[in-house]
């Protein structure tokens, strides 16, 4: 069995039926049959053996943090209950649940026997075949109601349930063939739309996952773990760090290191680029550059709910949502030693929302600025609706320098040789890169936030499977990072100098109903 955990995967099922059935409903729109294959699938046991303990079964679509409401049903273990459900639902057990999946690792095919086995077992038949070529546009072609693409009523992947407006909206009546028309649905997500308000957006957030704890719409399986690992050598002084997704504050200047032989205060990571830094509107939290390099108008805590000030002192947003300011710190600097003001920022979102493929994170918000004004150090944003993660999104959204970047081509915006080489705003400064070889960070003693005390960060490239991730701890030139492969934990846990802790990340692995016919709006 492959010991690989946390690759991106997705599959789809669809179901089949004899020309008797054709004109029949899908049995999957019964909440019944969905809550027995929740019953039907054993996924403490999974997490156990096939994941080898290094994930968290689910009871939620939300994971856990301070967005979880309390008292959910976890649909432990029940084949007995899930009979019964079948049984009340009148699943015809001629029917066939043909599951489709792409990626090619050992640890998804593995899933699908288990989940075979455990279907199997209450009387619901499933087949499962791995899907070639473009899956998302076909999958998508289908839901808009193009039958050229694969015809699925179910399908295996992943949610990042508090970043993406998705999560929620995309359940709204009429939206999509996997959300079932409920008034009652749309009321909460009106609720959770309704305000940018933190606490209030808590509360709207239980109660929708209240309701769909009864509904699942989607079968959350289990929640993806990070993990993270460090040497003796780092002491993060309570500071948090481990999600590769999204940013929040580390409090990185306050780390400290043992010295090396050399006796430096250096400290070896393996998030670096290997080709070229992405630009952080594309993938805001992905490598060490926007985490040590960029900072934010504004800070989040570990479950992405906004916290503070970063770069701005202070913020407000109208009771009605409709006005968002931003209320820069004094005598910022990029750098390269330019001031960083207001109007970097201001150019920063104007210039964003011409830019080819950024976040999702972000284009909810985007969309929802009307118009953007400086006044001395006040940035005023005038939304043309309330967007209720505009507080989540500047907390993601790191702005850049605009004496540099001024004029660029949005759609060459990723080509240009400033990402080569960039300059940023955090309280580490770019030393040296060497493409295909390390990255070399110092701190900004410019920086607002006072001087890192760290004297130097280096950074090698990696990917989601790093080989050089053992080599590199067991020589002593790794500190800190993170890793979602159960074969690098268990090699790392041997090593007497590193540590690894387990973190939570906001991703929940679910199987995805889709047996609602879409309405045209």
């Amino acid at each position: 069995m492959n010991k690989l955990l946390g690759l991106a995967v997705a599959a789809a099922v669809q179901m089949t039926s004899t020309a008797a059935l054709a004109d029949r409903a899908n049995q999957l729109s019964d909440e019944r049959v969905r809550q027995a294959i929740a019953y039907a699938i054993d996924m403490d046991t999974i997490v156990e053996t096939l994941f080898e303990g290094k994930a968290i079964a689910a009871d939620s679509m939300i994971p856990n943090g301070g967005f979880k409401a309390d008292g959910l049903n976890a649909y432990d273990y029940d084949p007995e209950r899930a009979r019964a459900l079948l049984a009340e639902a009148g699943w015809d057990d001629s029917q066939v649940l043909d599951v489709v999946y792409y990626y090619g690792d050992q640890l998804t095919a593995d899933l699908m026997v288990a989940m075979q086995a455990y279907l199997g077992d209450v009387g619901i038949k499933m087949t499962y075949r791995k899907l070639e070529g473009d899956v998302g546009g076909q999958l998508g072609k289908l839901a808009d109601g193009d039958t050229s693409g694969v015809n699925w009523d179910m399908a295996y992947g992943a949610k990042a349930a508090l970043a993406l407006q998705e999560y929620y909206n995309g359940y709204r009546s009429g939206i999509s063939s996997y959300a079932p028309g409920d008034a009652d649905r749309d009321v909460l997500i009106d609720r959770i739309n309704a305000t940018a308000d933190v606490e209030e957006q808590r509360a709207a957030f239980m109660d929708f996952e209240r309701f769909e704890n009864t509904k699942l719409s989607d079968i959350p399986l289990y929640y993806q773990q990070l993990f993270i690992y460090e040497s003796n050598r780092l002491d993060r002084n309570g500071g948090q760090y481990g999600n590769d997704q999204f940013n929040y504050d580390w409090n990185i200047v306050n780390w400290t290191a043992e010295p090396n032989d050399d006796g430096k205060k250096v400290l070896y990571t393996n998030t670096a680029p290997s080709q070229f830094f992405e630009h952080p509107w594309l993938n805001p939290g992905l490598n060490a550059f926007s985490k040590l390099s960029l900072d934010h108008l504004l800070t989040a805590d570990g479950s992405l709910a906004p916290s503070g000030g970063q770069l701005a002192e202070s913020y407000s947003v109208s009771s009605d949502g409709m006005t968002v300011t931003f209320d820069m710190k004094d005598d910022l600097t990029w750098h390269d030693g330019a001031a960083l003001t207001a109007e970097d920022v201001a150019w920063s979102i104007e210039t964003a929302k011409t830019v080819p493929g950024i976040n999702a994170v972000f284009t909810s918000t985007f969309d929802a600025i009307e118009n953007v004004s400086v006044e001395g150090d006040v940035i005023t944003l005038s939304m043309s609706k309330l967007d209720p993660n505009v507080l989540l999104t500047f907390s993601q959204f790191a702005p850049l320098p605009k004496h540099l970047l001024d004029g660029v081509n949005p759609a060459e915006f990723q080509q240009h040789p400033f990402w080569q080489n960039p300059v940023g705003s955090g309280p580490f400064a770019i030393a040296e890169v060497q493409m295909n070889d390390f990255v070399r960070f110092v701190p900004f003693d410019g920086y607002h936030g006072g001087t890192a005390k760290v004297e130097e960060i280096v950074a090698f490239p990696s990917g989601e499977n790093d080989a050089n991730v053992i080599t590199n701890a067991s020589a002593g030139r790794l500190d800190f990072g993170f890793t979602k492969s159960v074969a690098d934990v268990q090699s790392l846990e041997e090593m007497e100098h590193m540590r690894v802790i387990p973190a939570d990340i906001p991703y929940t692995r679910s199987l995805r109903i889709n047996a609602y016919p879409k309405v045209s709006k």
